[in-house]
């Protein structure tokens, strides 16, 4: 009969429930440490997007304002801007799905766990 006693099993039982509460507070920091960095993120797209626009729209007023540049020339390059601004959206509306999705895997990434 010199088996381990209540005590020792109720030590050892103690003794993951601690290592669980430890682990799970270091996730949580981890998880607080990434929406940190998701919200930098974000920020910094939404910085560089109106940095952008700015610059692109300085332009344009540019091009209206040139008396040196042909009709044609200002209506190709007023296209471009078109083009630019089309573009400028459309990579900004990625990267904030991307940054919005990070850490939320899919149905068929869970499935290969």
């Amino acid at each position: 009969m010199g088996g381990p006693s209540e005590r020792e099993y109720r030590e050892k039982l103690n003794n993951i429930r601690e290592k669980l509460t430890k682990r799970a507070k270091d996730v949580r920091s981890d998880f607080t440490r990434i929406e940190k960095m998701k919200v930098e993120a974000l920020k910094k797209n939404e910085e560089l997007r109106r940095s952008i626009d700015h610059d692109v729209d300085r332009i344009e007023r540019d091009i209206v304002k040139s008396k040196d540049l042909a009709p044609e020339s200002k209506q190709r390059l007023q296209m471009d801007i078109v083009h630019l601004k089309t573009e400028v959206g459309e990579k900004h509306a990625e990267l904030r799905t991307r940054i919005s999705e990070t850490l939320i895997p899919s149905y068929a990434e869970q499935a290969n766990y």
